[in-house]
């Protein structure tokens, strides 16, 4: 037995959703293709600050972003640390 199945306990041909999740799973979509819009949340707000702050980019933070304005702009200051 690995470790691998040791986590993942199944009974029969049974398949937990939470861990092993549907082809066509919703649980991670492109921010363009949400469904609801908004006002970014205040986790967003705040980690696009530091992120901005990170890389001296203060014009990437504003106030009055959706969530999905808010997703890109962590996603492209996200990506530059990995580069």
């Amino acid at each position: 037995m690995t470790s691998q199945s040791a986590a993942r306990p199944q009974v029969g041909d049974e398949v937990n959703p939470k861990i092993d999740p549907a082809l066509n799973s919703n649980a991670e979509k492109a921010p363009d293709d949400w469904v609801s819009g908004g006002p970014m949340t205040g986790a967003q707000a705040s980690y696009l600050k530091t992120l901005s702050k990170e890389w001296d980019a203060p014009e990437s933070f504003e106030t009055n972003l959706t969530k999905v304005e808010a997703s890109k702009r962590i996603d492209a200051l996200k990506s530059k640390r990995n580069r």
